[in-house]
């Protein structure tokens, strides 16, 4: 597999591009707005053909760049079918894999941060958005979020996988790139080790965090695929 992670620094944002070897096609999950020219130039440079956009939610804090790469380059939308999205090319569900050429991505949903989360599997490899982040996880007070759900998303769907699986988060505030489930299974201070869904929800309802900057407008903007 051909593989880029990129950094979207206001947001902390991870955008995560993958390439077939074999056919040259190629996915985005999470493209961020203000980078598609970095985005277009990293398909360029690998020789790669956009197929799909690919969502991991409705997200709050930046506005996609879905729109904006499909005018380019004539790529699909892919969102969850659960976020009720406008102008979505392709409704992601859990046992619905998307192919790239010959790659596989497997969607989970993992709702909890939003009801709408889906995390990706792709070999050995685990692209989990809000939900599960390097010895953390997303919030749980908007967006149909609920502690209790995130828990178990977390602890039924993503810790049941192989421990050598490779975590790349949505986010990471300290520019960390890549975990493991063994690593998060063990030692993550939120939900790992021996935490009880009791404990869980306690520590989520304790954290008080400041509401979103541009929450008001990349919501809207977002359950549009980005178009204006």
């Amino acid at each position: 597999m051909l593989f880029r992670q990129l950094f979207e620094p206001q947001a902390s944002a991870y955008t995560y591009l993958l390439g077939c070897p074999v056919t040259r096609e190629a996915a985005l999950i999470d493209p961020v707005l203000e980078m598609v020219e970095r985005d277009l130039a990293a398909l360029a440079e690998l020789g790669l053909d956009l197929r799909y956009t690919i969502e991991t939610h409705i997200h709050a804090d930046h506005v996609t760049g879905a729109a904006r790469l499909r005018q380019a380059t004539g790529c699909k939308t892919a969102v969850p079918a659960a976020s009720g999205a406008e102008h979505v090319d392709l409704e992601v569900r859990e046992g619905e894999p998307i192919m790239i050429g010959t790659l596989r991505i497997d969607p989970l949903h993992t709702p909890g941060h939003t009801s709408d989360h889906h995390a990706y599997l792709v070999g050995d490899r685990l692209f989990t958005g809000d939900a599960l982040l390097i010895d953390g996880c997303g919030r749980t007070d908007f967006q149909g979020g609920d502690a209790a759900t995130l828990y178990r998303s977390i602890r039924d769907k993503l810790f049941v996988l192989a421990s050598e699986t490779l975590v790349y988060p949505g986010h990471d505030y300290q520019r960390r790139e890549v975990s493991s489930i063994g690593q998060e299974r063990a030692r993550n201070p939120r939900v790992g080790g021996g935490r009880t869904l009791e404990e869980f929800v306690a520590i989520m309802a304790a954290l008080d965090l400041p509401r979103p900057k541009r929450m008001d407008v990349a919501v809207p903007a977002n359950q549009a695929c980005g178009e204006s």
